[in-house]
């Protein structure tokens, strides 16, 4: 099954936000359609196409649909081909690395020292060691080919 297109719109160059969504999700399509998907992921994927062609109302809604069929489109490539975008988990690691290494860190030193203003001291330290598990991760997913050439910024 072929990947739909998205329908090209006319966008005002007031609304810079809405421009870089718009293209952001069709540069994630072009990806796509490079690759041999399954039928029932080209399927889902066409639906959200669908659901974004549909709206005819604000630019605002325009702008929320495309996020969120972005992100359901993400999250499906990722649950079930194993493929994720560039710096993926990078960015999901580093937020893992603040809560699971950083926080526990700076209460240990807060703790240690006497003083939990401290406890601030681990956040900076679980992110840069978090950023480093997940660049670790995505080198991994670049070298079996699980990457496609796109990054996702919000």
């Amino acid at each position: 099954m072929k990947i739909k297109e998205l329908d090209k719109r006319e966008i005002t160059d007031s609304n810079k936000g809405l421009i870089t969504a718009f293209s952001q999700f069709d540069n994630l399509l072009t990806e796509l359609k490079k690759m041999e998907l399954p039928e029932d992921i080209a399927f889902t994927i066409n639906i959200e196409i669908e659901k974004i062609n549909g709206v005819t109302d604000s630019d605002k809604m325009l702008r929320k649909q495309i996020r969120s069929s972005q992100t359901s489109i993400i999250k499906l490539i990722e649950k079930q081909l194993k493929l994720v975008t560039r710096n993926y988990y990078r960015n999901t690691w580093m937020v893992l690395g603040m809560a699971a290494f950083g926080i526990p860190l700076g209460a240990a030193y807060g703790s240690i020292t006497g003083n939990m203003a401290f406890i601030s001291i681990g956040l900076p330290i679980g992110m840069v060691l978090g950023m480093a598990i997940g660049a670790g991760m995505d080198k991994k997913a670049l070298k079996e080919g699980r990457q496609l050439d796109i990054e996702i910024k919000n």
